[in-house]
């Protein structure tokens, strides 16, 4: 996983903002529902984001991959290893965090954030 390609993914989903929380996180939104987190500063390598329910223990069972510190009772995965996923599987599964995510908003809002 190429950290920088992961969060040039992020800054290109629609309605997605990002901002600094905890001093040191950088953090990906979307109607003000975080969807990814990875370290501000590129001392950080990892990446944490939402997954599918049926996902997190397929997910967390592949080494360099666990549940996300603070996050894994939301089902949040933190990939601690960048050469334990490939670019094409995190941009997927980034997608589909932001959908989950994206689903939970009002009705309203998800209208907002597409221009309809």
């Amino acid at each position: 996983m190429n950290l920088t390609k992961a969060k040039a993914f992020c800054r290109k989903l629609p309605g997605a903002t990002e901002d600094i929380k905890w001093e040191s996180n950088l953090v990906f939104s979307v109607g003000e529902k975080m969807f990814a987190v990875t370290g501000a500063d590129n001392s950080e390598r990892g990446l944490s984001f939402k997954v599918d329910d049926d996902r997190f223990l397929e997910l967390t069972d592949r080494p360099g991959i666990i549940p996300a510190p603070y996050l894994a009772r939301a089902k949040w995965v933190y990939i601690e290893d960048p050469k334990a996923i490939s670019d094409a599987e995190v941009a997927e599964l980034l997608q589909r965090s932001y959908e989950l995510v994206f689903a939970k908003l009002t009705k309203k809002l998800q209208r907002e954030i597409q221009g309809t």
